[in-house]
């Protein structure tokens, strides 16, 4: 990046804070405050080890400095400025889960456009907030976009404050979904049998929460859309199940026609070819209903999170805090541009072809100089695909 457009950058961020000053975050004199700021060398030096008073005030501080980036800790520290961990004395950490487009299964960068990329994260957030509301009760929740290629969602209920690696680890796994068999989610009862002394166990999926919930709900759907077509079609819909055969199949489907009261209660002992529909409705649960976090962010209890409100210097877009009701309409692409950077174009040297997509509209650049919308530009700068034009 060439020093004129460093300069430009950083003079624009500036004006965005003088505008737009971030909002501390709870208990902010107890965190760990870095930065990543607008230098001239090949790679990128994170000044850390800061606290609220080491800085000033964050407002004057970031007005003052205008980093390319700035992060505040996970972690609330009895001294968060001194330089080891263990000088600092760590108190506690909020639950913090991050969401990269980059890192998503159904993603391919390079074939998927940006926007599409960032389409695909947002729904991976909400199955994310369904799994922190529904399944473990989590009422404290903030939520960003992080300006770049996804969602933070920081949980600050007291519960998770203690946790350890190992035990936020724990709830990774859960939310990922990892290694979820039907032995781990059944449960066994007796039932009394017909002429025998001895009763006979049932297994069933419990229907009153978490993974076990989620797959009978698929279950249930299954079984409707089963019964609702012609049997020749169901039978041949329950073939494309791994271990079902013609034969088993019809077994299965004569148990959901006779006895789908069961099969809705989470019964798994209905019949023995039932049991490989189960074992792919928990596959396909975990693949349609877990969220593919970034696992180190969410074990690390002393990580650096972006700072809600704060601008992303690699992309100029801003860092915004979103309400639960607002995600469905949040377009970042739109929504996240800051007010600052609208209203007027400037001249830039683009140095490979790209494509642009804001404000629901998309123009492609080729090499050379354009004039673009500020915010536009700003994008292309930081991103390293472009250079500011002399005036």
């Amino acid at each position: 990046m060439e020093e004129r457009t460093r300069s430009y950058l950083r003079g624009r961020f500036r004006d965005f804070y003088r505008r737009s000053p971030p909002a501390e975050p709870p208990d902010a004199v107890a965190r760990e405050w870095g930065y990543i700021p607008w230098g001239g060398g090949p790679g990128t030096t994170m000044v850390r080890h800061r606290s609220v008073h080491d800085l000033g005030s964050l407002s004057a501080f970031l007005e003052r400095e205008r980093p390319r980036h700035v992060y505040f800790s996970a972690g609330r520290y009895e001294d968060p400025s001194a330089h080891s961990m263990e000088e600092k004395e760590w108190i506690g950490s909020d639950l913090v889960f991050d969401l990269d487009a980059d890192h998503l299964p159904s993603v391919t960068p390079g074939e998927d456009t940006y926007a599409e990329m960032l389409a695909t994260c947002k729904s991976a957030l909400l199955q994310l907030l369904d799994l922190l509301e529904r399944d473990f009760g989590f009422e404290d929740l903030t939520i960003t976009f992080s300006g770049g290629r996804g969602y933070h969602v920081h949980v600050r209920d007291p519960s998770v404050q203690p946790l350890d690696r190992e035990q936020r680890r724990e709830i990774v796994e859960y939310v990922r979904g990892s290694g979820l068999s039907l032995e781990a989610l059944l449960t066994e009862e007796p039932v009394a049998g017909r002429g025998r002394k001895t009763p006979t166990t049932r297994r069933s999926l419990p229907t009153d929460g978490g993974w076990a919930r989620r797959v009978v709900s698929r279950v249930q759907s299954l079984s409707a859309e089963l019964l609702a077509m012609e049997p020749e079609a169901a039978v041949d819909r329950l073939t494309e199940f791994e271990g079902v055969g013609q034969t088993n199949a019809e077994a299965v489907l004569s148990v959901l026609e006779q006895n789908s009261e069961a099969v809705s209660a989470g019964n798994v002992d209905v019949h023995p070819a039932f049991l490989p529909v189960v074992r792919a409705m928990i596959d396909r649960t975990v693949r349609a209903e877990s969220s593919p976090i970034d696992e180190p962010v969410t074990t690390d209890t002393h990580r650096l999170i972006r700072l809600p409100g704060s601008l992303h210097g690699g992309s100029g877009l801003r860092v915004v805090p979103l309400e639960r009701d607002e995600i469905e309409d949040f377009d970042p692409l739109r929504d996240a541009i800051p007010d600052t950077f609208r209203g007027h174009e400037i001249g830039v040297e683009v140095t490979e072809e790209r494509l642009l997509e804001f404000d629901g509209e998309s123009l492609s650049v080729d090499q050379g100089y354009h004039e673009l919308p500020e915010y536009a530009g700003i994008f292309l700068m930081a991103r390293g695909w472009a250079e500011k034009a002399q005036e």
